[in-house]
């Protein structure tokens, strides 16, 4: 049995999807494969584990970042070579983002799966009015009748 390819199909496997940008305030709990431009507004290194305290230790670094758009703002948290990428003022593409829940608020996070790139800056005033990690929510079991 032959199979055959027409050139169309080789071009539709190959040809990567374009990726579909989201807004920070349409982030909702539980959800992943997000697309964001976003700006740091600022970072905070909370955990630094190194060499120092153990030759066994990989050398693992923690900040969380506010970083938002035009629609609101979120934390980010960044891990290891994402900490360097996070400068306040610049502007950065997460590809393939995952909301995390922490203490019953929402955490932006970017996995082995996705990436950071920082990108050329963008015309945009942060709203940070709108902190979506500032809204805590509740898990709720729902009983089926």
């Amino acid at each position: 049995m032959t199979t055959v390819t027409t050139e169309t199909e080789k071009a539709a496997v190959t040809e990567k999807r374009k990726p579909v940008f989201t807004k920070v305030d349409q982030l909702k709990p539980g959800t992943g494969g997000h697309t964001l431009t976003v700006k740091v507004v600022s970072s905070k290194t909370v955990l630094q584990k190194g060499r120092s305290v153990s030759q066994h230790l990989r050398h693992t670094r923690i900040a969380e970042c506010l970083v938002g758009d035009e629609t609101g703002a979120i934390i980010f948290t960044a891990r290891n070579d994402q900490v360097d990428m996070m400068k306040p003022g610049a502007t950065v593409i997460l590809r393939n983002a995952k909301i995390d829940m922490f203490k019953g608020s929402m955490r932006l996070a970017v996995d082995k799966w996705g990436r950071v790139e920082v990108t050329e800056d963008a015309n945009f005033v942060v709203k940070e009015q709108n902190n979506l990690s500032l809204v805590e929510y509740e898990l709720v079991n729902v009983l089926e009748e």
